[in-house]
């Protein structure tokens, strides 16, 4: 895949709302799962940018997390993040991204793009949940009691908030998409 410079700056600007996703509730944690607004930048990076161009953006912002920019949630980063109980997550986004546009390149419909978020939170959540789990099991000395439903349990917390989001995600960026990319006289079936 050739790139250009606008897939270029789209990409690294959707690395950055990544960054400030991640961080913008930074101190908001909940059971180990910090409250983050990432998994609606993710999805909406593979509704905007496309499979693959979204899979690269999510690509991007996980590297520079692990060359040790503080992009991740919490402000951490560096190779150590790998073992991290949510590294899952920052795994999960560049398949997220890459599913959503894969779902939404064969389809273009306001319906279709809320399926595509709905999959890719789907994704996203199971992924890090189990990603967690078995980072607490085999790294970090899980807390007494603690189970897979446990880890799940964590996970209510941010639920309302990326459902709401996911449906958000997909409402808005089927306007963004039907505006700005067909405005460019880009077909609505190749996006990256």
């Amino acid at each position: 895949m050739k790139l250009k410079a606008v897939d270029i700056t789209l990409a690294g600007l959707f690395a950055a709302l990544m960054a400030i996703g991640a961080n913008i509730t930074a101190f908001i944690v909940i059971g180990g799962v910090p409250i983050t607004l990432t998994t609606f930048f993710c999805i909406l990076s593979g509704l905007l940018l496309g499979s693959r161009l979204g899979a690269i953006s999510m690509t991007v912002y996980a590297l520079v997390g692990l060359a040790g920019a503080p992009v991740l949630a919490q402000f951490s980063g560096g190779p150590s993040s790998v073992i991290s109980p949510t590294f899952g997550f920052v795994v999960s986004y560049i398949i997220v991204a890459y599913l959503v546009g894969k779902i939404t390149e064969k389809r273009a419909t306001k319906a279709n793009f809320v399926f595509a978020s709905i999959v890719g939170m789907a994704i996203n959540y199971v992924f890090g949940t189990t990603w967690m789990y078995f980072a607490y099991q085999l790294w970090f000395g899980a807390p007494e009691g603690f189970s897979y439903a446990v880890a799940w349990l964590w996970m209510l917390a941010p639920l309302p908030k990326d459902i709401i989001l996911t449906i958000l995600a997909g409402g808005l960026a089927y306007r963004i998409y039907g505006k700005v990319y067909k405005s460019r006289n880009l077909s609505s079936t190749k996006t990256a």
